[in-house]
């Protein structure tokens, strides 16, 4: 059924795109190449760098993603630098040579390929080699942020410090010079554990070869290109790698393609891009993944909470709408930052988090929120205290006065202040250390009185 859908796509352009694949003999996708008349025309027009981006599903089948690179490319729009997409039989070195030679089969202009990059962690680069032998293969700016980031949340580090590195992190990769990656190794350096620095292969940083294929944008293209790819690798994830179904995945994600390219006869027909691609716009009869999943986040909420909870939750989703949030995940928690500073996460049932709003209420906060969007879930009620469920509370007077009081406010707030400043004193010098100290000192014996020694 799948396939007749998967084949269906191709009835409704009016210039059938590439689409191979072979079944096993369960009926099951096997192998499947994929590329429509306009993706092979803008890999034609922009053949130089060729950025290749894998995606894995619950069946271990992997997605290879080819997208267009480099300084002439200036395509915008979720995916509209993907090329061609094709998932192998197996990942192993017959298996992805096979990959490749279909690619250049329908694809002359490979020979024109001077630059391929991918993750850090992609074994096989003698393949690539073998059948790209004029192209240098590098790992990606892009690859290397994302693990750099992934790595700092899976540490569990102080939150000063992650914070600290997460902002130079951000700012380096914006403006890649030989001084600011210096310094983000140095910065690695002193804040890891030395026993845990050989996992995060900080000598990257120090590869020139590797930046040079980025450090050509400016900051402000810096970070619409690793918002781009965000966005890009995140609808990948949410179409194929959240879905066991393989043909069910591809073709949801084609139909995205499809529905979200601003003009659908220049994406269909291989138009040329520089003169007739219009930018990417969702229309009212294709909404955005994102919005569709907010949607039903939104009802869940209505349908499980009292009205005055459904009220508070529904303010902080609204922060999360209107946000940029950038989530690492680890093995039980995830971290969560939405334009403010970073906390945790602890998705097992019933949901918590570090910050202020759900440690009062004990309600689903932004970063919840922005957890479950992300994950494209929605609101369980074993998610919420039992107290918040639909019938339990009057309106929102009541609950606020009953969960609130000047005390918590007042504790929450000394409790936050001392934990920041605990952990400002314990990762400075021994100079700074002692005039905080004394500054510390002098304000406790003046709030006390000047005869009673106050213990810090």
């Amino acid at each position: 059924m799948a396939l007749t859908m998967l084949n269906e796509l191709l009835i409704e352009d009016p210039s059938p795109p590439m689409l191979l694949y072979q079944v096993s003999k369960t009926a099951q996708l096997d192998t499947l190449n994929y590329q429509s008349c306009f993706m092979q025309g803008i890999f034609a027009h922009f053949p130089e760098i060729l950025f290749i981006h894998r995606t894995y599903n619950p069946r271990d089948k992997v997605l290879y993603t080819f997208l267009v690179d480099g300084p002439q490319v200036q395509l915008e729009g979720h995916l509209a630098r993907a090329v061609y997409f094709a998932i192998p039989a197996k990942e192993d070195a017959e298996g992805l040579a096979q990959l490749f030679q279909v690619f250049k089969k329908f694809n002359p202009a490979w020979e024109r390929v001077c630059t391929i990059l991918v993750d850090p962690h992609f074994l096989p680069v003698p393949t690539l080699a073998m059948e790209f032998p004029a192209a240098e293969v590098l790992p990606s700016a892009f690859h290397i942020c994302k693990f750099l980031q992934g790595k700092f949340y899976q540490l569990s580090l102080e939150q000063p410090v992650e914070r600290a590195l997460l902002t130079s992190l951000q700012s380096t990769m914006c403006s890649a010079t030989a001084g600011n990656l210096r310094k983000l190794y140095t910065l690695l350096s002193n804040c890891i554990p030395p026993a845990q620095l050989p996992e995060l292969h900080s000598h990257w940083l120090l590869n020139d070869r590797i930046w040079l294929a980025h450090r050509w944008r400016s900051r402000s293209e810096s970070s619409r290109y690793f918002q781009d790819l965000e966005v890009t690798t995140r609808v990948l994830s949410q179409f194929f790698g959240t879905t066991s179904s393989v043909e069910q995945g591809m073709t949801s994600l084609l139909r995205y393609m499809q529905q979200n390219s601003g003009d659908k006869a220049s994406f269909s027909l291989g138009l040329s891009p520089q003169n007739n691609y219009v930018p990417s716009d969702v229309t009212p009869e294709s909404p955005k993944v994102e919005q569709l999943v907010e949607a039903r986040i939104q009802h869940s909420l209505n349908a499980i909470c009292t009205g005055p909870a459904a009220q508070l939750c529904l303010g902080e989703l609204a922060v999360v709408q209107k946000s940029v949030h950038l989530i690492g995940s680890g093995s039980e928690k995830v971290n969560i930052q939405i334009l403010e500073d970073t906390h945790r996460v602890q998705p097992q049932p019933p949901a918590s988090c570090s910050c202020y709003f759900n440690q009062a209420f004990h309600l689903p906060c932004r970063h919840i929120l922005a957890m479950l969007s992300a994950r494209c879930q929605v609101l369980q009620p074993d998610m919420l205290p039992a107290q918040w469920t639909a019938g339990c509370a009057a309106s929102l007077d009541n609950i606020l006065s009953s969960k609130w009081s000047e005390t918590l406010d007042k504790h929450l707030a000394v409790a936050l202040l001392t934990q920041e400043v605990g952990q400002l004193l314990q990762h400075c010098n021994q100079e700074e250390f002692e005039r905080r100290y004394s500054t510390l000192r002098e304000l406790a014996d003046g709030w006390i009185g000047p005869y009673e020694q106050v213990q810090l």
